[in-house]
């Protein structure tokens, strides 16, 4: 069987890509100085290569608002507060307005007694977590970010229903001559919203990704689509735990899944997907929790000592003997960094396919299509 031919795509500015977002945005009802912030972190993360969690979000975060579950007015708050720690509501609205704030407020506490957690609670998808860990290392600090999902999704090890969504990790520490080390990685074997970037390219999944109900892998991505969002739950099938099988150790992706769970949504009172849904409504918001931890390397090491540790350390695994020549070892962020150089050169992969739903988005807003 031919796999199916690639989407053809244009490349679009960041500068055009942040106009388009903030634009449908503020047709949409959202408040100024929310949706800058918005806009400005869905770029960059497009900007970095991840396509799933961008502009690509849009669609979804439309079905949410007609829904009335997205509060376009929200006014993140301070719960609760101590030297360390605080408690942020998010007041149903998008979460990245909220997630920025809780980093920010983690990153004071460890400027002032070294450390700093925050968790926020009663938001919606804040886009992607490295994002808010880079915030940390660009200050200087060690930056950890968790997030449980909305989204029921991932197939624990020994289970054949998905109980679990993607609950991604990032985390960021800061280096001297190098850029900083930044891993930002779901816990299931793939992002589901990297699936749909598959799908709206043409292309075939990666084996191992996503399974059927009979625990058969499947690699064409519309039909992976259709198990993880269109159909019953109950008929199973899903995304893989990170590891894929039991055999290839996918217990630990599924440990590590319920350590985000536990950190970002036990322990801000947010819900837990598989219990919310038994009695949520269409509007009722989805309460998902954040989770940020900011660190001061400086409260245990001298000043520069710990960056340039670091910075021996990534040298080291750089100059590691490759398996191939023609690829050399990476450090977690090296990707994400080559992409962002290479797309505020050239600008930003668009589909065709995407750009026709934008269009639509804002042909139903009646704003202008700017992406081309």
């Amino acid at each position: 069987m031919n796999a199916p031919s690639a989407v053809p795509e244009t490349l679009v500015s960041a500068e055009r890509v942040r106009e388009q977002i903030e634009t449908l945005l503020r047709a949409w009802g959202m408040d100024e100085a929310l949706l800058k912030t918005t806009a400005q972190i869905m770029t960059d993360t497009d900007l970095s290569g991840v396509d799933s969690h961008g502009i690509s979000m849009l669609m979804d975060y439309d079905r949410s608002r007609r829904l009335g579950k997205l509060n376009l007015h929200a006014r993140p708050r301070v719960l609760r507060q101590n030297a360390a720690t605080a408690l942020i509501d998010a007041d149903a609205g998008l979460g990245h307005v909220a997630a920025h704030m809780g980093m920010e407020l983690a990153m004071q506490c460890a400027r002032n007694i070294g450390v700093g957690v925050v968790v926020v609670r009663n938001s919606h998808h804040f886009g992607a977590a490295g994002y808010y860990a880079r915030m940390a290392s660009a200050a200087g600090l060690l930056g950890l970010c968790t997030s449980a999902t909305r989204t029921i999704n991932t197939v624990p090890t020994r289970g054949r229903m998905p109980v679990l969504g993607t609950n991604p990790i990032a985390f960021s520490a800061p280096a001297g001559r190098n850029p900083a080390f930044c891993l930002d990685m779901a816990t299931s074997s793939a992002a589901s919203n990297k699936v749909k970037v598959y799908e709206l390219r043409g292309k075939p999944l990666p084996e191992g990704w996503v399974v059927d109900e009979h625990a058969e892998l499947v690699t064409d991505a519309s039909r992976a689509m259709n198990i993880l969002y269109e159909r019953p739950k109950d008929i199973g099938g899903g995304l893989t735990p990170l590891g894929g099988t039991a055999a290839m150790s996918s217990h630990k992706g599924y440990g590590l899944a319920m350590m985000v769970h536990i950190l970002a949504g036990t322990l801000s009172g947010a819900s837990f997907s598989p219990v919310r849904v038994r009695t949520q409504q269409p509007h009722d918001p989805d309460n998902l929790g954040h989770f940020f931890c900011a660190i001061d390397p400086g409260v245990f090491r001298d000043e520069g000592e710990f960056q340039a540790d670091l910075d021996v350390v990534i040298d080291t695994l750089h100059a590691s003997p490759p398996a191939d020549p023609e690829q050399p070892v990476l450090v977690p962020g090296d990707p994400e960094n080559e992409t962002r150089q290479r797309r505020m050169r050239e600008g930003i992969p668009i589909p065709a396919t995407l750009a026709a739903k934008i269009r639509s988005l804002c042909e139903q807003a009646a704003v202008p299509f700017v992406l081309g």
